[in-house]
């Protein structure tokens, strides 16, 4: 007999692989019976504590074997089976398990014999999740409900388990219409009821009652979306118009509609901005969290909605575009604009306060918050908020104040910086390096900064050396 050949990897080949099976030699098919198939499928139930379907794979006792082709040769008659079968009739007829493809009939009689059953046991008419029918073998609830929608198993379908009842015992007796609940025949509420409820709820919980809630009480079968039901169809003494249980207790207790929140207003926006910048000492932010002085606000809704025309608001501003508009809070997005005269007068006054004229680190303006002296620079330099750029600030005062431009940085020569790496040599018993740090005889110079300067050629130096080669050079010891 030739064998089948095999394209597997080199694992495969070698047998490594548990979850194919080993090739089948030839081309004879293995022998099966209804035993043996049942057998197999006793195995897996006491295995998974579930009956194989064609979808569960290979059998455990033979990985040669899988359910799918099993269902296949019972249905098709292979493998020495008769033919007309499948895995599910097999197991339907022998070991008593339901067949989901093969489900009985039913009519709308038997189920309200079922539901009457029901009733007379239990006082309360079946719903959805009522659980098995004992007068059945296998049957739910759940399954009648999907039949009656979907019209499965000969029923004409579109309809619910619900109004299926209420039609066929509700025109029949009042004693078992009054045990389905439909909207003509729930009780009545008033809205005096529904706020002792939501009182009650609230010292209870400490927070009002919501959809999800919920009974209304540990006592009460009533739920809380049973009470927005009756609010939304109308079904509460007193109630002028159908709203939602948010929209109740918004108008009766005063409980933010997180849904439809109040509308907003820039004058109340900017009193609440107020009275954080006294209770905190800073402007709020959309980052602020909670507004404290308003129950369920907060500064990035705040924003949002001035951002989005939303609650009342036109739209396409922002926080702190209000709080520059109405209380000159700075827009560090959108700086003001800047001029060359603002900025020499900012300049006369830090000199008549300060005896110096401003420098680039000499840090905030006085009597300007948020503006520093080096933002003015930079602005200067690049143009920025207005201004042109190709300056600095030290350009602009030498120009239009005639202070002199004094450098940051000195020129250099190489007979101070040996004299300072000889002074370092005395020091420490060692040369220094690129990364010495600060130069001990020189404040403000680093080792780092000479380095630089001596291979870009800055500062009056000629370029292309470094501090080791200077000293390898000049003092033999680098």
């Amino acid at each position: 007999m030739g064998s089948i050949s095999w394209h597997g990897t080199e694992n495969e080949r070698e047998g490594f692989s548990p979850r194919r099976p080993a090739p089948l030699q030839g081309k004879r098919q293995p022998h099966l019976t209804v035993a043996q198939i049942l057998r197999w499928a006793d195995s897996h139930y006491a295995r998974t504590n579930t009956w194989p379907i064609e979808d569960s794979g290979f059998v455990f006792e033979n990985r040669n074997e899988k359910w799918g082709r099993i269902s296949a040769a019972l249905r098709l008659g292979l493998h020495g089976l008769e033919p007309g079968s499948s895995l599910a009739r097999l197991l339907d007829r022998e070991r008593g398990v339901r067949n989901q493809k093969a489900l009985p009939p039913m009519t709308e009689a038997q189920i309200a014999v079922w539901a009457q059953a029901h009733f007379q046991r239990t006082r309360r008419w079946p719903g959805e999740k009522s659980g098995p029918i004992p007068e059945t073998r296998d049957e739910t609830w759940r399954n009648i409900e999907v039949a009656v929608r979907t019209g499965l198993r000969g029923l004409p379908g579109g309809d619910t388990l619900h109004r299926l009842l209420v039609r066929t015992f509700g025109a029949q007796s009042r004693q078992h219409a009054s045990g389905v609940r439909t909207l003509q025949n729930l009780p009545r509420l008033s809205v005096r009821e529904i706020l002792g409820w939501a009182d009650a709820h609230v010292a209870r919980t400490g927070r009002w009652p919501k959809l999800d809630s919920g009974h209304v009480s540990h006592s009460s079968a009533r739920k809380w979306s049973g009470v927005n039901g009756a609010l939304a169809s109308k079904r509460v003494r007193g109630l002028r118009a159908p709203c939602s249980l948010a929209g109740f207790l918004a108008k009766h207790r005063g409980v933010r509609n997180v849904i439809h929140p109040p509308r907003l207003s820039v004058r109340r926006i900017l009193a609440w901005a107020d009275t954080h910048n006294a209770r905190t000492g800073q402007w709020p932010t959309a980052a602020s969290g909670p507004i404290a002085q308003a129950d369920g606000e907060k500064w990035s809704a705040i924003h949002g909605a001035l951002k989005h025309g939303c609650r009342g608001l036109p739209g396409g501003s922002s926080l702190v575009r209000v709080l520059a508009k109405h209380r000159g809070v700075r827009n560090f997005v959108h700086p003001p604009r800047l001029t060359v005269r603002r900025i020499l007068a900012w300049a006369d006054e830090h000199y008549a306060q300060t005896g110096r004229w401003p420098r680039l680190d000499t840090g905030p303006l006085v009597g300007v918050p948020g503006e520093k002296w080096s933002m003015v620079n930079l602005a200067l330099r690049i143009g920025l908020r207005g201004l042109p750029g190709g300056s600095s600030l030290a350009q602009l005062l030498a120009r239009r104040r005639s202070v002199p431009i004094r450098p940051d940085h000195p020129r250099l020569s190489y007979a101070q910086i040996l004299a300072w790496a000889d002074a370092h040599f005395a020091r420490t018993g060692r040369w220094p390096w690129a990364h010495g740090g600060a130069v001990a005889d020189a404040p403000g110079e680093t080792w780092g900064a000479i380095d630089v300067a001596l291979c870009k050629g800055l500062r009056g130096l000629r370029g292309g050396n470094s501090v080791a080669r200077l000293l390898a050079k000049r003092r033999r010891g680098g």
